[in-house]
């Protein structure tokens, strides 16, 4: 009985958040056609009354640690569920994604993504993949900002594990930017899937910035021994011990 009210009430809870998206898009709209500030304070806005009402509603409290980053950087981040985005963007001022290039068409989501200066890329094959990123971060059409990239490509599960791919360290390369990982913890209480949000503290963790000019191999090596180690540790905090989950975080 415990079980199905706290399921009804995250049901209210994911039904709210994404009316409330549609919402906030068409009251900021008029405004950010004409200045791509309005965009950033709509994401804002969107991201503040997201984790405003899974506070309140589902228990579920969240938390940035570390020092958010203000200046063009790459962000490598763990990613998780939908939540850590939220935590991500809420931190940062000027935040762009490499991004699904289906998303491109999504009602009013993709207008806002295309405005904010992600990057769309078909992820079907690995080369043409990069060489997207590589044209899309290159060609100096986006606007500067926190480029936000998951370097095992999807949300991972707690307790699964899946390769780091070369993306990251390629544009790593070529843009000469720093890097800042991100871990988190937030897959234990909101899932990549599914409908149920557990009570707690749900956490991202900027780590400690990796400057320019490391060879591509030893990067993928350290994002990967950062990020997992600490997210591992935030699972932990949290209650979750991903040594133990078995096989069951399979990446979607």
């Amino acid at each position: 009985m415990r079980y199905a009210l706290r399921w009804l009430v995250s049901l209210i809870f994911v039904v709210q958040m994404y009316a409330a998206m549609a919402v906030l898009a068409l009251v900021f709209t008029p405004l950010a056609i004409f200045s791509r500030a309005w965009v950033y304070r709509a994401v804002h806005s969107y991201c503040r009354w997201v984790r405003w009402t899974a506070r309140w509603m589902v228990g579920l409290r969240s938390e940035v640690r570390g020092t958010p980053p203000t200046e063009e950087v790459l962000i490598a981040a763990k990613h998780q569920s939908f939540f850590d985005i939220i935590l991500i963007v809420s931190a940062v001022p000027k935040p762009k994604f490499i991004m699904k290039s289906s998303l491109r068409y999504a009602p009013i989501l993709g207008w806002y993504a295309l405005r904010l200066g992600c990057v769309a890329v078909d992820r079907g094959r690995r080369a043409e993949a990069i060489r997207q990123m590589q044209r899309g971060v290159l060609d100096g059409t986006a606007p500067a900002g926190q480029l936000i990239i998951y370097p095992q490509g999807t949300r991972v599960a707690p307790g699964a594990h899946i390769p780091y791919k070369v993306g990251i360290s390629v544009l790593y390369r070529e843009t000469g930017q720093t890097v800042v990982p991100a871990a988190t913890n937030v897959g234990v209480f909101w899932p990549r899937t599914g409908i149920y949000r557990k009570p707690g503290l749900a956490v991202v963790e900027f780590l400690d910035p990796i400057p320019p000019g490391l060879p591509q191999r030893d990067l993928l090596t350290r994002l990967e021994r950062e990020i997992e180690g600490r997210s591992d540790a935030l699972m932990r905090e949290a209650g979750f011990d991903p040594d133990t989950a078995g096989s069951e975080g399979a990446a979607r």
